[in-house]
């Protein structure tokens, strides 16, 4: 019984913290099946983190702070989608910068607000979790079994191809890349809005990063990023219940340990994961190329 206990415990405590790596990774997978990758999700997490907090604590109001966290993350993204696909910067560069700039920003707004409980949090375990595992199903189903779905796979697989089936190229991009960034924000206002109920700087701690390594993981299938998203919620719960046991250095890595494997592995180009990659991921689309 006690094991049943202890098991049901650590799944639901996995499902809270899997919940923002879900909902961001959600985001990711769109904007890179559109073609675009961003790695500024770790900004547009800390952003939507300091934005929610701040305008719930003002507001009184938590489901009004993860709007405006949505806001910011999707803003966040706009300016990405700008460098990278209008001014086809390199998307890489453009993501780290955006992350550099997010952990920034946030950082210098949010001293006053350094180490201050919210007031009305939202529980951990919120509509949030059912909410982004019906949303993994709807974009699964979008992404499948509809026409938009069709134009945004086409569009990161052969955007020329896409062009001329008469396909705005750029639009599709820019609307991807926000909408991942609006999840992204969501993803970090939930962490201070109701995982941990308060603004401390830095505190998505790399969660970003988490994100982008599960898209890959999820072999960017929205369904497949339920469970990788509960199994990262897993090992992070874990890398602190069992600290009674083990030595907490080992278990305090071993999410992000396992992180850069699946990174490494996603990296191999005869992999099953490469295989799944998007063919124009990455790169920018100049009308009239090949």
């Amino acid at each position: 019984m006690e094991i049943l206990t202890w098991i049901l415990g650590t799944l639901v405590r996995g499902l809270a913290f899997g919940t923002p790596l879900l909902w961001g990774s959600l985001g990711e997978i769109y904007a890179e099946r559109a073609g675009v990758v961003n790695l500024g999700v770790e900004g547009m997490m800390i952003l939507g983190a300091f934005s929610g907090f701040a305008v719930a604590q003002v507001t009184g109001n938590p489901v009004i702070g993860l709007l405006a966290a949505a806001v910011v993350g999707a803003l966040a993204a706009l300016l990405h989608a700008l460098v990278s696909v209008t001014l086809r910067a390199n998307q890489y560069v453009s993501g780290l910068a955006l992350s550099m700039f997010g952990l920034g920003l946030s950082g210098l707004l949010g001293r006053r607000w350094e180490g201050i409980p919210l007031d009305h949090p939202l529980p951990e375990v919120t509509v949030l979790a059912p909410l982004g595992i019906s949303l993994a199903v709807a974009l699964w189903i979008v992404l499948y079994h509809t026409r938009w779905g069709i134009v945004l796979r086409t569009t990161g697989e052969s955007p020329a191809a896409a062009d001329a089936m008469g396909i705005n190229v750029t639009l599709v991009r820019y609307l991807a890349v926000v909408f991942g960034g609006l999840l992204a924000g969501i993803a970090g206002g939930f962490l201070s809005v109701a995982y941990r109920p308060s603004w401390t700087e830095g505190m998505t701690a790399g969660i970003g990063w988490i994100v982008v390594a599960l898209a890959i993981f999820a072999g960017w299938d929205p369904l497949k990023a339920i469970w990788t998203s509960l199994l990262f919620g897993v090992l992070f719960h874990l890398s602190f219940r069992l600290q009674t046991w083990i030595p907490p250095e080992p278990l305090q890595i071993m999410p992000f340990a396992f992180t850069i494997v699946v990174l490494t592995v996603g990296a191999r180009r005869g992999g099953r994961v490469r295989q799944a990659a998007p063919e124009a991921l990455g790169l920018p689309y100049v009308r009239g190329e090949r």
